[in-house]
């Protein structure tokens, strides 16, 4: 599968952004999806993630302020980013687990390195 993220850009601070995250394929809707982001001079860490069966996950920073959401008829998963910060500055990632015994298990990693596909990045700027 491939994905593309798009939507970021330059906001200020206490601005919102969205970001939408196209999949190629049929098999969208079985997989578990996920952001990630990744600051200049730090680690890639988790943002979010949507179980294929919709159940969500939230980085205690971004909780209230980010929702992660999913379309599968148009293979697309969205993070609605609102009272951005300028510690929310990063390169933001999707990625896809298409691991199969954790859909069975209901189980939604935060793990970066339990994701199959991941896409390109897209730049979120937030000025204070």
């Amino acid at each position: 599968v491939q994905l593309q993220a798009s939507g970021g850009g330059l906001v200020q601070a206490g601005g919102s952004l969205r970001l939408s995250c196209a999949a190629s394929g049929r098999t969208f809707s079985s997989y578990d999806m996920g952001w990630f982001r990744q600051a200049p001079g730090k680690e890639r860490e988790f943002v979010a993630a949507i179980s294929w069966s919709g159940s969500t996950v939230y980085v205690d920073s971004v909780k209230g302020r980010f929702t992660i959401s999913r379309d599968n008829a148009k293979n697309t998963m969205y993070l609605q980013m609102n009272s951005l910060k300028p510690e929310d500055t990063a390169v933001y990632y999707c990625a896809a687990d298409a691991d199969p015994l954790r859909r069975s298990r209901f189980v939604v990693t935060t793990n970066p390195n339990d994701y199959d596909y991941w896409g390109q990045g897209t730049l979120v700027t937030v000025s204070s």
